[in-house]
């Protein structure tokens, strides 16, 4: 039995940190009821990159008649669903705001209860969605766009970071590299094609940090060479691909290995987050993982990017766990551009640091 007090209860999830707007529905049994995303690619095409006042408004325009056609798709109104969840932070302050005061007025015109949700453990906590045999303690690598961190996540609110990056995310390397080459936006996916035709060592790219006593992540170094690289015209566009995405695979590596040796007894290595759809990345990891005796865990693709299923998961987990105050989350919870899962975890050496 939920503390809801139903046996099945359904929680309305939210999610517009970024560029997607996302509005699913999600049973504590695990069944995503129904679920929408709008993504905003060909509006930040044209700039290689988000740009934080498009995506703002584009969330405004869609994030009302998401909600009612996933109400409709489910053959549900807002007196079924039991609880409200949506992202809180971190994230882009504006589409954050507007997910969030979405979700606030969808709470007070139901009388459900809010749930603030950090995006962070939703991508955290998203394998448990499609894996129910997924226990806790287990080790994570959570990699997108705008975080890179190792986390040994001992239960749901109990976060201990191990590693962050100093400088620049994993996945916003790889959309650096695919605007250097010209590949467009998304620029992750971009470089993953282009790679599967390009030499992996024709061209010769450092592995910030590798072997360092410190686990940290380090790319900012990865993604000057690679523009040298571009810019000497010595080498293809898809040697430079091949050759940028196995060295942040090396330095992936490298670093957990590194964080594994600092983490207490895990019993599954654990990636999600954006990157986590990188199809290299997680052969390598699976790897990593069997010779360590660890089970791999990887979410769908569906649930790697930014979505709104693991967000209404990561409210279904906090309700089961008591963490919701009765009656839920105060309205006047405050949006927050940055909001660590391990408030506790001492500040790393370099600025910039996306913690």
């Amino acid at each position: 039995m939920d503390p809801t007090g139903k046996p099945n209860p359904v929680v309305l999830g939210i999610e517009s940190s970024c560029d997607e707007s996302a509005v699913a529905l999600v049973a504590a049994d695990r069944t995503i009821i129904a679920q929408a995303i709008a993504s905003q690619d060909e509006a930040h095409r044209p700039y290689g990159g988000v740009v934080p006042e498009i995506a703002a408004r584009a969330h405004v325009e869609v994030l009302g008649p998401m909600v009612e056609r996933v109400l409709e798709e489910a053959g549900m109104t807002l007196a079924d669903v039991d609880a409200i969840a949506a992202t809180a932070g971190p994230g882009l302050i504006g589409g954050v705001m507007v997910g969030l005061v979405t979700a606030k007025a969808l709470a007070m015109a139901g009388d459900r209860p809010l749930i603030s949700i950090n995006h962070l453990e939703g991508h955290a906590l998203s394998p448990r969605l499609a894996d129910a045999s997924l226990e806790f303690p287990y080790l994570l690598l959570l990699a997108s766009g705008g975080h890179c961190q190792i986390l040994e996540v001992r239960g749901v609110g109990d976060y201990r970071r191990i590693a962050t990056t100093i400088d620049d995310a994993l996945g916003e390397a790889f959309d650096k590299t695919a605007k250097i080459l010209g590949l467009g936006y998304p620029g992750g996916p971009a470089v993953e094609r282009l790679a599967e035709t390009g030499d992996a060592k024709a061209v010769p790219l450092p592995r910030p940090l590798a072997g360092s006593a410190e686990p940290h992540f380090s790319f900012a170094g990865l993604k000057s060479a690679v523009l040298r690289a571009q810019q000497s015209g010595k080498y293809a566009a898809a040697d430079i691909a091949a050759s940028f995405q196995q060295a942040a695979l090396d330095c992936v590596l490298d670093r957990t290995r590194r964080a594994l040796e600092g983490a207490g007894a895990v019993g599954a290595l654990v990636v999600a987050g954006g990157v986590a759809a990188n199809k290299p990345l997680r052969a390598a990891l699976e790897d990593f993982a069997a010779e360590r005796g660890l089970r791999f865990v990887a979410p769908p693709m569906k649930l790697c990017t930014d979505n709104a299923a693991m967000i209404a998961w990561a409210g279904q987990e906090r309700l089961a766990a008591g963490l919701v105050p009765e009656g839920g989350d105060p309205l006047d919870i405050a949006a927050r551009p940055r909001w660590p899962l391990d408030p506790d975890a001492e500040p790393v050496r370099g600025a910039g640091v996306k913690a």
